[in-house]
C-alpha cells in the first residue's frame, strides 16, 4: 500500500516538530497516569503556537453519560441557539491519553463552521480500561445524543462521528457497531489520521524513520496498552479495516500524512470503503506529520481544515 514518500516537512511544520521533539522525552518507564499528566501539560505550551483558540460559542455543557460500569463526561458545544445537527468527536492519544479539554479550540472551530452541535467524549483509558471499553463508551455516547435529543435540541437524524488518530479508530468503529446493530444511521464519518489495522502491518509503519512524532515504538507501547490480547488485534471493532463487510457504512473524509507512520493505515480503509461503494473523500497532505490537523496557525493545515469542516456542514445540512 505505501507509496515513495517525502519526508521533507513544511518549513513550519519542521520548527514544531523540532521543539516538539527538545521538549519529549523516553517515557518507557513512566507509569500511564503520569504519562497523561506530562502529555496534558506538554500539549498546553505547544497548543498556543499551533492551534488558535476557536471562536465563543452560545453555550458549553458538561454532561455525564451512563456507560457499562460507571459513567463517563463528555463536553457539549453549541454555536447558537436552535435546533441543529449533531457530531460526536473522539479525541486522539493512542487510547491511553488525551483530554477533552486539549481538543476545546478545535471543537469550537468545527461547531461553528459545520454550524453544528459537537459533542465531545471523554471516553475511558487503557490500560486501566482496556479494549473494548473505549469503543463501547464512544457507541454509549451516541445513543445518549440520540435518546437526549429533545433535551439537546439537537436533530437525530442528522448526526455524524470523527476523530482523529486514536479517535479516528474510534469513530470508525462507531461507524461498524451502529450498522452491525441497528443503531442510529450516520450522515458522516470524518477519520483525522485513522489507526485502523492493529496488527501494524501496514508499510509505512516500518517505513517511517523515527522523528515525526510518531514512530513504531510509540504504536506498539499503545497498542499493548490498548489491545492486551493478541487475538484480539484482528477484531473489527480494534481494526475497522479488517472487517469482512464494509458495505452500508456512512460517507468518509478521510486524511493523511506524508511523514506518519499510519498513512497507510488511512489509504487502506479509503480504498476499502470506496470498493464497497461508500463515498470516500481522501486527502494525503504532504509536508505534514501526524498530528498536522493540530496545526491550524499554518496555513495548509488551517486550509484543509476549512475544507474538511466543509464538507461536514454539507453531510449536516444537505440541500433538498
Amino acid at each position: 500500500m505505501d507509496t515513495e514518500e517525502t519526508f521533507e516537512l513544511e518549513p513550519a511544520v519542521r520548527r514544531i516538530v523540532a521543539l516538539a521533539n527538545r521538549l519529549d522525552r523516553d517515557q518507557a518507564e513512566v507509569p500511564w497516569p503520569r504519562r497523561r499528566r506530562e502529555s496534558a501539560a506538554g500539549n498546553a505550551r505547544l497548543r498556543r503556537l499551533v492551534m488558535p483558540d476557536g471562536p465563543r460559542m452560545a453555550s458549553e455543557t458538561d454532561e455525564l453519560v451512563e456507560v457499562e460500569g460507571g459513567r463517563i463526561h463528555a463536553r457539549v458545544y453549541r454555536p447558537r441557539p436552535g435546533r441543529l445537527p449533531v457530531h460526536l468527536f473522539f479525541h486522539g492519544g493512542g487510547w491511553c491519553v488525551g483530554t477533552v479539554d486539549e481538543r476545546d479550540p478545535r471543537c469550537r472551530q468545527i461547531a461553528a463552521g459545520a454550524d453544528c452541535v459537537v459533542v465531545s467524549v471523554d471516553y475511558r483509558m487503557a490500560p486501566e480500561n482496556a479494549f473494548p471499553t473505549a469503543p463501547e463508551d464512544c457507541y454509549r455516547a451516541l445513543l445518549w445524543v440520540v435518546g437526549e435529543s429533545p433535551r439537546l435540541d439537537v436533530d437525530p437524524t442528522r448526526t455524524s462521528v470523527g476523530g482523529e488518530s486514536a479517535g479516528g479508530n474510534l469513530a470508525a468503529v462507531v461507524a461498524l457497531m451502529a450498522r452491525d446493530r441497528s443503531g442510529p444511521p450516520l450522515a458522516f464519518q470524518w477519520l483525522d489520521v485513522p489507526a485502523t489495522d492493529m496488527t501494524m502491518s501496514q508499510p509505512a509503519v516500518d517505513a517511517t524513520p523515527p522523528g515525526y512524532l510518531l514512530h513504531r515504538d510509540d504504536m506498539e507501547a499503545y497498542r499493548q496498552a490498548y489491545v492486551m490480547s493478541e487475538d484480539d488485534w484482528t477484531h473489527p471493532y480494534a481494526s475497522p479495516l479488517l472487517a469482512e463487510d464494509h458495505t452500508g457504512l456512512p460517507p468518509a473524509w478521510i486524511t493523511t500524512c506524508a511523514a506518519d507512520p499510519l498513512r497507510d493505515d488511512g489509504r487502506a480503509y479509503a480504498a476499502a470503503l470506496e470498493a464497497a461503494g461508500v463515498p470516500v473523500e481522501h486527502r494525503h497532505l504532504t509536508g505534514h506529520v501526524h498530528p498536522s490537523f493540530a496545526f491550524t496557525r499554518i496555513a495548509s493545515a488551517a486550509a484543509h481544515e476549512r475544507a474538511a469542516v466543509g464538507a461536514l456542514r454539507r453531510a449536516l445540512h444537505p440541500v433538498p
